[in-house]
């Protein structure tokens, strides 16, 4: 196809990792050269025509890497096709009406809206309580959310259809 795209990622326990993972493995079927790597080994996007940028979600906040990426290259970002996601809500159903509303990091938002990204989207995540520390067990008790794995595949599967759709319109 000719759009070589990164599909870059923070995460602290995995889940983000499996999400990106899953997002590159369609785009790849879709015929499109991908990198699935955390943002912390992307050192150049100039190879990169398209890019999908995601981080886990705690109280409302992308993984400081995560932020640190978008805004370091935001000029970049700029001249590329561009997508994010965020990925954390526990629980079944709509993840937007899982966070109340909540679609992106406010903190963030002026550095998206000068991109501008051609899609952002919320994903559930998943949460391993194994791994959890024993403030995080606290936290995650306090706003009573649901522990255990609320990732819905087909969702993914459908944005990244969805991006690759995309990709080949604009080939």
């Amino acid at each position: 196809m000719g759009k070589k795209v990164l599909v870059a990622y923070a995460t602290k326990y995995g889940a983000t990792a499996k999400i990106a993972d899953k997002i590159g493995e369609v785009l790849v079927q879709a015929g499109f050269p991908t990198d699935v790597l955390p943002v912390s080994r992307v050192s150049d996007l100039n190879s990169y025509s398209a890019v999908v940028l995601g981080s886990a979600v705690y109280i409302g906040r992308w993984r400081k890497e995560a932020a640190r990426f978008l805004k370091a290259n935001e000029k970049v970002l700029a001249e590329r096709l561009v997508w994010l996601f965020s990925s954390g809500p526990t629980g079944k159903g709509d993840p937007v009406k899982l966070t109340n509303g909540w679609r992106f990091p406010k903190a963030l938002q002026s550095v998206a809206d000068r991109i501008p990204p051609r899609g952002v989207t919320v994903l559930n995540g998943a949460v391993d309580p194994a791994k959890l520390s024993g403030v995080e067990k606290w936290m995650i008790n306090k706003v009573n959310a649901p522990l255990g794995d609320s990732r819905d595949w087909d969702a993914v599967t459908s944005w990244a259809k969805a991006i690759a759709d995309e990709l080949k319109r604009e080939a």
